[in-house]
């Protein structure tokens, strides 16, 4: 008996209880995300459910109030829970709902948890204020922060038997995850200035006389910031193609969950390209009807079908 079914058999009321408080915390706090993985079998959908609710935990010890120091001590508490779910530590009855969905998630399917680790280096690098001079740094961090995602995700999903390139299914889910996150960047580049971050490389900044930085509703005097965003923009989009090429590496409903959350962040990005002062007055998003769409088409397979054609012919070629 497979791995998945033999796990999936059962899942006690404790375990049971642990998966819904993650996908209440999911749905509460992560619409785009809730509108891919609700595409999802159960089983799935609740590993991807822990797997949101423990990097959510991250993020939010990153973002709040607390000092710096505080918030170091709390992320490296947070890396101790992990090395406990990591070592199978976490009972069924334990008081933390999280640990106790994760580890069941992480019993159930392959799942890289060691990408865990990486999500709190990047939020610890946060904390600490860094900023990034040129692309290849700030690509260190975003495979930290949403690239590990996109690897602890296929854990869950796996791949289709015989797909061809299998064996690079998990760089194209790094490369997609690179690909969210910047465009997250750009859409919150006035709310990361307010909150005194800079995530756009440096180097990128001077070139389009954009150094002074973006704490105001107008672009810096002189300021060629239309160029910024397009450049950026252009970046972002050659990320999506090639992370895409993992869609038809995946099951149906797999896929179907990909196509739908990178979908609604490649269509945001397109929104960004053509008002990209839209992005200072306040936060740029779709509406939910458009959100439905793109869903509705990732369970079509209509973006996998078109993608997985393109690579035969190049693989021809």
């Amino acid at each position: 008996m497979s791995r998945t079914v033999e796990a999936t058999a059962h899942v006690s009321a404790p375990v049971l209880a642990a998966y819904r408080y993650c996908e209440a915390v999911t749905g509460q706090q992560a619409r785009n995300f809730a509108y891919g993985i609700r595409l999802l079998p159960t089983e799935k959908r609740q590993a991807m459910s822990a797997l949101y609710a423990f990097s959510r935990r991250v993020d939010d010890i990153g973002d709040g109030s607390l000092a710096a120091t505080a918030k170091q001590q709390r992320l490296e508490d947070t890396r101790a829970l992990l090395a406990r779910v990591k070592d199978g530590a976490i009972s069924e009855d334990d008081t933390d709902p999280v640990a106790v969905a994760l580890t069941d998630a992480a019993r159930r399917f392959p799942i890289p948890l060691g990408a865990l680790d990486e999500l709190i280096d990047g939020v610890l690098a946060d904390v600490r204020g860094e900023t990034y001079e040129t692309w290849d740094e700030l690509k260190v961090y975003c495979r930290c922060v949403a690239g590990a995602i996109g690897r602890l995700s296929l854990g869950v999903f796996g791949t289709v038997p015989g797909a061809p390139d299998a064996e690079r299914a998990s760089e194209y889910a790094d490369t997609l995850g690179l690909a969210l996150q910047l465009t997250n960047i750009l859409r919150d580049v006035r709310e990361d200035a307010g909150n005194g971050r800079t995530y756009l490389p440096a180097e990128d900044l001077a070139k389009f006389g954009c150094s002074a930085g973006f704490d105001r509703p107008v672009p810096p005097p002189g300021a060629d910031f239309a160029g910024l965003v397009h450049f950026e923009v252009r970046r972002a989009r050659a990320l999506f193609a090639d992370g895409f090429r993992l869609l038809p590496m995946l099951d149906r409903r797999s896929g179907a969950c990909v196509a739908a959350m990178a979908g609604i962040y490649h269509r945001l990005l397109s929104r960004i390209a053509a008002d990209p002062e839209a992005v200072l007055r306040g936060r740029v998003s779709l509406p939910g009807r458009e959100k439905a769409f793109v869903a509705v088409r990732g369970l079509s397979g209509l973006d996998a079908r078109a993608i997985g054609r393109r690579e035969s012919v190049r693989r021809r070629g």
